[in-house]
């Protein structure tokens, strides 16, 4: 096992160090250049989108808008956002913050063009109700490549089905543990019984756990740094002075400290944000849009919540304290200290508490994206019924296991799948930006809500939705939800 766990950490270090990094970047550059910046002219229109369609009502399994970006956010937002924010300052200094601030807005062009196509080629679900889509839909579907989408739709669903969900409820139990003196044990096993309630109800279920769950979640996060820093104002000047001057600080290139800032920034943000990775792409497509763009535009925000707001929350509780160098502390432990120094000792516990928050969504947002591409690989019911066993199996074991080696597969894999993904949207590029050129000429037009029409691309292969007769029976539904 340690000779494979070598072997699986040399190979991560090739990938994750530089060809990850260069790929993800420079698509990002790509995309933001070819659509002139879509992620910052339209950001206000962004927030307009998700505060429009919060609150709609749903049934069974269809989702709307609003529930497929909490899905998402409820998937990528987790425990990373907290101690491995803490692990990048540590590593990297406060001026990994201003880079991983700046790999989300370029990386929020990439979920755009993403979302957009997995919206485009998502497919109905065969009982009629809801959707199903993401890269191994638009791989097979606008790309013809069959044997890769069935590859990428394996690699997703051992990844963040089983995998992180063994990782996260490792991170669950650790923390009640640690903090409150809880029983692994047993903490694996609550765990596994409120997740499978949660999942056994289906995608229209996790959807409106998370519509409720993910909002109180990252708010109460937020808040609580907000208050942290509207407390020490005075001490706001510096903390922002720190991390734009070690950012730049090219004093310290002859000594590699901005190179370290630099790299860790960069992959903090990648990890964090998910935009190119190929998850997020699966929650996109599961919403009832009316316009491939709009779905696009709400997950490319999504890269902005995850970023901008939720991590720089855990940036300046750490930077406001200024003792991230001198505890000696990094991870979860420093965000628990500098917390403690501001609401006392009490402060550890209800981290614990916000940690499982954190952690449960992630949960059940990663068993989403599995379920989708179970979907795509058989529409029989036993390999699904089989998959949630086994993803019972695994948070439980996760919860009183020793995860390195789990931890280096799950990188692996992710590798694997953004190289197949950013390789994919970077082909079907000309599709996505036609739906947004499609999107803002509607705008010009006066039309307030953009309905898509497929017949507006030159080529339609391996699109079966957004025609005139789905159009037709989207807006009935809509007027039928008004009139209730």
């Amino acid at each position: 096992m340690e000779q494979l766990n070598s072997i699986v950490s040399a190979i991560n270090d090739v990938l994750w160090s530089s060809v990850i990094i260069i790929l993800l970047v420079g698509a990002g550059f790509y995309f933001t250049f070819r659509t002139r910046a879509v992620q910052i002219r339209y950001f206000g229109r962004m927030f307009k989108l998700i505060a429009g369609t919060a609150g709609t009502k749903t049934e069974g399994n269809e989702v709307s808008p609003f529930q497929a970006f909490c899905v998402s956010t409820a998937s990528r937002v987790g425990v990373g956002n907290i101690a491995g924010i803490a692990i990048a300052i540590v590593t990297g200094g406060p001026g990994a913050i201003f880079w991983m601030w700046f790999i989300a807005v370029v990386g929020s062009a990439t979920g755009f063009v993403e979302s957009t196509l997995a919206q485009l080629y998502k497919v109905p679900r065969t009982d009629g109700v809801g959707f199903r889509g993401g890269p191994a839909y638009y791989l097979k579907n606008g790309l013809g490549h069959g044997l890769w989408a069935a590859l990428f739709a394996i690699l997703i669903s051992v990844t963040y089905g089983m995998i992180y969900n063994s990782v996260q409820s490792n991170t669950i139990s650790l923390a009640l543990n640690h903090a409150l003196g809880f029983d692994r044990m047993i903490v694996g096993g609550v765990v596994t019984v409120f997740a499978m309630i949660v999942i056994c109800g289906g995608m229209g279920r996790i959807a409106r756990v998370t519509e409720w769950m993910v909002p109180i979640m990252a708010g109460v996060y937020i808040i609580t740094a907000l208050g942290i820093m509207i407390y020490n104002i005075t001490e706001l000047p510096h903390a922002f002075y720190i991390i734009f001057s070690n950012a730049f600080d090219f004093q310290a290139i002859a000594g590699g400290g901005m190179g370290a800032a630099v790299l860790t920034g960069l992959k903090r943000g990648l990890f964090s944000n998910e935009a190119g990775e190929g998850s997020v792409p699966n929650a996109a497509a599961t919403a009832d849009a009316s316009h491939p763009a709009v779905q696009g535009l709400i997950q490319a925000f999504g890269v902005y919540v995850d970023t901008l707001f939720i991590c720089s929350a855990s940036a300046f509780i750490i930077l406001m304290t200024g003792d991230y160098a001198s505890t000696g502390l990094t991870g979860i432990q420093l965000v628990q200290w500098d917390l403690a120094q501001y609401f006392g000792d009490w402060a550890p516990k209800a981290v614990s508490i916000l940690i499982f928050f954190f952690a449960f969504t992630s949960l059940i947002g990663n068993y989403y994206y599995g379920e989708i591409n179970i979907g795509h690989l058989t529409n029989k019911k036993w390999p699904l019924n089989l998959f949630r066993v086994l993803i019972a199996v695994m948070i439980f074991w996760g919860s009183i296991a020793d995860l390195p080696l789990v931890w280096n597969l799950a990188d692996l894999f992710m590798a694997f799948m953004v190289l197949t993904n950013v390789s994919a949207i970077i082909i079907l590029y000309p599709k996505a930006h036609a739906c947004l050129k499609d999107y803002e000429k509607q705008l010009k037009e006066g039309i307030l809500e953009p309905i898509f029409n497929k017949n507006v691309l030159s080529d339609t292969r391996g699109i079966v939705w957004w025609d005139d007769e789905h159009n037709s029976n989207k807006l009935t539904r809509e007027k039928a939800k008004k009139a209730e």
